[in-house]
């Protein structure tokens, strides 16, 4: 199955047609016999159809021959798709229905006056590049329908190698997008995946012995020797891998189309790209990620991971060739990981629909394979089960992506979105998945940097992922068996509720059968009963550091002092100052208003002086500096709250959960919320705006998403009572979202 063997079929078929249109008497100046489509690029499969055009010039009235032409071809056999038009009919049509246009962009002479064909192929292709951008809108639109009723060839359980997302229809469409002279596409990358793809579907005719473009499972073994390949098995991962590949082209593509269909009309485009500095060696130009000018890849192993989750979170494309030279450059990680590329993977993997388009240029570049070796475990791998709508690997981003609308339900989001990464790891091992995941997600956990206690979280999590269906479904839930069943495996609260946030979104992920409102229910109920018998496992308050207090401090409780000191990649931060309502609020606006990400703090009292520990991410501040604008903040000289404001209403909303028999002598709230600086600004202003307490707070990054607890106390007094816990949790929900907000 060559690309010869199509080209002599074409051959062959156009002897055929040529001695139609000379039997038939057609006449040899004004009208022509083309061929269109598939046919008109040579490309025939063994039981292709011929689309034919017998076209002629609006002067020419068209004959008896115009009828008669057809029959030798029904004669000997042919398949015909034809019709009989003026070329300002062609015109016409062209400009009236999209996919009419797209055939006749392949427009080949076969038979007639050849001056009449290259007329119209001129004609069709300037007024193809007259309008293409008006036309493309509508052409991406087309392309996204076949999408959403096909799916992706790469990875549907039964592909249609020609109609799929990835298949040959994509192919033919970035041609397509080539000639509008707009946008480029590698082209030798994109013909030699083409041709494999037709070898692909001769091979399928052949063995299906009719037109076909579905590939049945039972085709692919038959399929393997054809295409030279040992078994069925290599054949889909071929054919898989070819539509992975024409995807990620098509992606690309497109999204540079649609960059150019946004810009201003009287732009100019130059040879150097605009470049748009967002710090740490990266810019953005033209909607894609890239490196900036005085980026040292050689040098920084975060670059790669950094570059990945700026573009998912942003919604941009990652360059590729610049993804390909960080794979190239760039250093690998430690073992383990340091804390911030384990965040930086946690983001990428939680930032919802971005993910997708990253995560392809990361496997199409070889750039997972650098960090994440195991994936090979799983890519392309079909499923068994015909539940499941995608191959392993995708199934595991597409619950990645479920899991990321699902992380303000967990106090663990970093465990929730690596595990939903690894749960299916084990798939394609002789051993139960499960069973085979659990040290291979033991292991990657580890290398990222994982503490003992987290590592064995994640490992249990991929082990026991399909605990809560099983027992839902098989089990009288009545029954108190049933939920000894799930607690005998599961040691507390914060993995149950982890495990109940994985078991959706990998539902979700499989198939809209998988997650029906009975199987919710059913899960949902038996999560509620087991965390009656589990007991909580909030974070309590940890002992104290002793911190040298200044004499200044002693004498005068109302200064403030502010320390630094840097440790590895960021340093940290204390704030001391006499203990008061507010003091936290107003260290916190400090360090939002100097644009600082905190990653950890803790706050406690020691002879009242209040004393705030932040671990942040950055390093070379200057103490001074910080200490003026606290004490501008103090005396009111700085407005923090002009400056700081909610979430915009795209996020996540917050969840601000009371615990009221957490601590004997405090309300604890626990507030989860988008990670981004003024967060535990705007909560602790909300607090003290009621005269409310800070006693203690711990604050963690994980990922995307902030965790903070809060110890609140009234003012000189001890813990809440219910209906100011609820104004405290109302007032920080508020501040969180403003006023309406969620």
């Amino acid at each position: 199955m060559t690309a010869a063997e199509r080209a002599e079929r074409a051959r062959a078929a156009d002897v055929v047609c040529t001695e139609a249109f000379t039997s038939v008497g057609c006449p040899d100046v004004g009208v022509a016999l083309v061929a269109v489509g598939g046919y008109g690029r040579q490309e025939l499969a063994p039981y292709s159809d011929l689309d034919l055009v017998l076209v002629h010039d609006a002067e020419v009235a068209a004959g008896e021959w115009a009828g008669r032409i057809w029959y030798p071809l029904w004669d000997s056999g042919a398949t015909i798709d034809h019709a009989v038009r003026s070329a300002p009919e062609v015109l016409d049509q062209a400009e009236a229905d999209l996919k009419v246009a797209l055939g006749l962009l392949d427009l080949r002479h076969l038979a007639g006056d050849p001056n009449l064909t290259l007329r119209l192929r001129t004609a069709i292709l300037a007024a193809w590049r007259r309008d293409a951008k008006q036309r493309l809108p509508e052409l991406h639109e087309l392309v996204r329908d076949r999408g959403r009723l096909l799916g992706e060839l790469a990875h549907v359980s039964v592909p249609d190698i020609k109609e799929a997302t990835g298949g040959l229809r994509d192919a033919t469409v970035l041609k397509a997008l080539t000639a509008t002279w707009l946008v480029d596409v590698p082209h030798a990358e994109l013909e030699s995946c083409r041709q494999a793809l037709l070898d692909v579907r001769d091979a399928l005719h052949a063995v299906a012995g009719r037109a076909t473009d579905r590939v049945a499972p039972e085709f692919w073994g038959d399929m393997a020797p054809l295409l030279g390949l040992p078994d069925a098995a290599a054949t889909q991962l071929h054919t898989r891998s070819l539509g992975r590949r024409i995807t990620h082209l098509s992606r690309l593509t497109w999204r540079r189309a649609d960059a150019i269909g946004r810009r201003p009309a009287n732009s100019i485009a130059t040879r150097r790209p605009q470049l748009t500095s967002i710090g740490n060696g990266l810019a953005i130009a033209y909607e894609e990620v890239v490196l900036d000018r005085d980026a040292k890849p050689a040098t920084d192993p975060l670059l790669l991971l950094r570059a990945a989750a700026e573009a998912a979170e942003r919604d941009l494309v990652l360059e590729p060739s610049t993804t390909a030279r960080l794979v190239a450059e760039v250093p690998l990680l430690t073992n383990p990981w340091p804390a911030e590329a384990r965040d930086l993977m946690v983001r990428l993997l939680a930032s919802g629909r971005g993910l997708l388009p990253i995560w392809e240029t990361l496997d199409e570049t070889g750039a997972l394979d650098s960090f994440l070796p195991e994936w090979e475990r799983v890519r392309l791998l079909p499923h068994a089960s015909v539940v499941h709508r995608f191959t392993v690997d995708r199934h595991l981003i597409e619950t990645c992506i479920e899991a990321s609308a699902l992380i303000r339900r967990v106090s663990r989001p970093d465990v929730l979105m690596i595990s939903a990464l690894l749960h299916d790891i084990g798939k394609g091992q002789a051993t139960e998945h499960c069973i085979a995941g659990e040290p291979i997600a033991r292991e990657i956990a580890a290398r990222m940097g994982f503490d003992e206690r987290e590592t064995a979280l994640v490992a249990a999590l991929v082990r026991w992922h399909l605990l809560l269906p099983e027992t839902a479904t098989t089990r009288d839930p009545e029954d108190p068996m049933t939920v000894g069943l799930v607690t005998k495996q599961i040691n507390d609260r914060e993995e149950l509720e982890l495990l109940a946030a994985l078991t959706e979104a990998d539902a979700r992920a499989t198939s809209e059968k998988a997650w029906t409102t009975w199987r919710a229910s059913l899960i949902r109920s038996l999560v509620r009963r087991a965390s009656i018998e589990l007991s909580d496992n909030l974070t309590f308050e940890t002992a104290a550091r002793a911190v040298a207090i200044p004499g200044f401090l002693r004498e005068d409780p109302h200064q403030v002092a502010v320390q630094v000191s840097e440790e590895g990649d960021g340093s940290i931060v204390t704030v001391l100052s006499g203990d008061r309502v507010g003091l936290l609020a107003d260290a916190a606006a400090m360090l939002a208003l100097a644009r600082v990400s905190v990653r950890a703090a803790r706050v406690w009292t020691e002879d009242e002086i209040g004393i705030s520990e932040w671990h942040v991410d950055r390093t070379g501040l200057d103490a001074t500096v910080l200490r003026e604008r606290l004490e501008a903040i103090v005396e009111g000289r700085l407005d923090p709250g002009a400056r700081l404001r909610p979430a915009d209403a795209s996020v996540l909303a917050p969840i601000v959960v009371v615990h009221a028999d957490a601590s004997d002598s405090a309300t604890v709230l626990e507030v989860r919320a988008a990670d981004r600086p003024g967060v535990v600004h705007l909560v602790c202003a909300a607090l003290a705006g009621l005269g409310l307490t800070v006693r203690s707070a711990h604050v963690d990054t994980l990922g995307p998403q902030a965790v903070d607890v809060f110890y609140v106390q009234e003012a000189g007094a001890g813990a809440l009572d219910e209906v100011r816990a609820a104004q405290a949790s109302d007032a920080v929900r508020t501040a969180l979202t403003g006023p309406g907000g969620a």
